[in-house]
C-alpha cells in the first residue's frame, strides 16, 4: 500500500487495528493514589505541636487515669491518652488513634456519628485521628511554625517584639517582625516566640503578612505584674 494511502482517513476506517486512537498511544487508566497510613507516633508528635501552640490549652497531661464515660444509655471506664486543661471547657481528654486502630476502639461509633462523649464529671471526650490532626491549612501553618524553634531572638529583639504587643495589644505578623532588627528574618524570630509560648499565632489559617500575633499569658508568675 502507498505511503498516502496509509495516510488516508478513510483507509484507517478499513482497518480497524490501526485506527487514529488505537495508533495513538493511551496511558494506562490509574485508579486514586492511597496515602500511606501515618504511624501513631507520627500522630502524636503532631498533636502535641498542635496543643503547644494553642493559646487555650493551660497544662497538658499524658495517660491520666480512667474515667466513666457516658455514651447514650452506657457507661464505659476508659483510660485517655491525654488529658488537657483549658481555659474555654472544664477539661478535655482525648485519644489519639492512628486510622488503622480505628476499627477496634470502643468509641468508634461514636467517633463516626459525631454523637458527643462526656465523663461523668462533665469533661468532653474525642478522638484525634490522621483526619483531624493533618487537617489543611492547619496542619501546614503547625509545621511552619515549629520549623523556626530553633531560631534565635536576641534579647533585644525579644523585648521590643512583647513591648509591641504590650502596646497594641494585637499586632499583624509583618508589624511583630519589623521589630526584630537583629535577626536575619524578622517573621522566624516572631513564630520562634510562639513555640516558647510567649506569643500566640492563629495556626488555623495560613501564615500571612496580616496574622493575628497576641501576648499569651506568662507560664510562671510575673513578679513585676505587668
Amino acid at each position: 500500500m502507498s505511503p498516502p494511502a496509509l495516510l488516508d482517513p478513510s483507509t484507517l476506517l478499513e482497518r480497524p487495528g490501526q485506527r487514529r486512537s488505537a495508533v495513538r498511544y493511551a496511558a494506562p487508566r490509574r485508579g486514586p493514589v492511597l496515602l500511606p497510613a501515618v504511624p501513631r507516633p507520627a500522630l502524636v508528635a503532631d498533636f502535641l505541636a498542635i496543643a503547644a501552640l494553642d493559646p487555650a490549652v493551660e497544662r497538658l497531661r499524658a495517660a491520666p487515669r480512667a474515667v466513666r464515660l457516658t455514651l447514650g444509655d452506657a457507661t464505659v471506664a476508659h483510660a485517655a491518652d491525654f488529658e488537657q486543661m483549658r481555659t474555654d471547657e472544664p477539661g478535655l481528654l482525648i485519644d489519639v488513634v492512628a486510622d488503622g486502630d480505628l476499627g477496634q476502639h470502643p468509641f468508634r461509633t461514636a467517633y463516626v456519628a459525631g454523637e458527643p462523649v462526656v465523663a461523668e464529671d462533665g469533661r468532653r471526650f474525642v478522638i484525634e485521628s490522621a483526619a483531624t490532626l493533618r487537617a489543611e491549612p492547619r496542619i501546614s501553618t503547625v509545621r511552619l511554625v515549629m520549623a523556626c524553634r530553633r531560631t534565635h531572638v536576641s534579647a533585644g529583639d525579644r523585648v521590643r517584639i512583647l513591648h509591641h504587643l504590650d502596646e497594641c495589644g494585637t499586632g499583624r505578623l509583618v508589624d511583630c517582625a519589623a521589630m526584630a532588627i537583629n535577626a536575619q528574618d524578622g517573621v522566624a524570630a516572631v513564630l520562634a516566640l510562639a513555640v516558647e509560648g510567649l506569643v500566640a499565632v492563629d495556626v488555623s489559617r495560613p501564615i500571612l503578612p496580616e496574622t493575628p500575633v497576641r501576648r499569651r499569658v506568662l507560664p510562671y508568675p510575673d513578679p513585676f505584674g505587668f
